[in-house]
């Protein structure tokens, strides 16, 4: 059996979660689940200016959710790893399931 969370990582996966509160992150991952892209297309595909997306990456790069490699003076923007992905994927699926009738 595995052990109840730390009261320190329990601290972190809640500090985690919290980034991800907002919606603009939420759809600059979706994004990214998509392709890896730069600030000038995440910003035409999420619909806001490129500095307000800088900022957001910015948040999401320092807690791990974001990384980005640059190709000569392009900047290109992707998912950490797997495990950003799939829970990108995970909670978008369990958004989408279909209520259970409360008996």
């Amino acid at each position: 059996m595995q052990n109840i969370l730390s009261v320190e990582k329990a601290q972190r996966m809640a500090e985690f979660f919290s980034i991800l509160g907002d919606p603009n992150r939420w759809r600059i991952l979706s994004a990214l689940a998509l392709e890896e892209m730069r600030v000038r297309d995440l910003a035409e595909a999420v619909e806001m200016t490129e500095s307000a997306v800088s900022h957001q990456l910015r948040i999401l790069r320092n807690t791990r959710l974001v990384s980005y490699r640059k190709r000569g003076r392009n900047v290109f923007y992707c998912l950490k790893d797997h495990h950003i992905f799939n829970l990108y994927r995970d909670v978008s699926e369990h958004l989408d399931e279909p209520e259970e009738e409360v008996i």
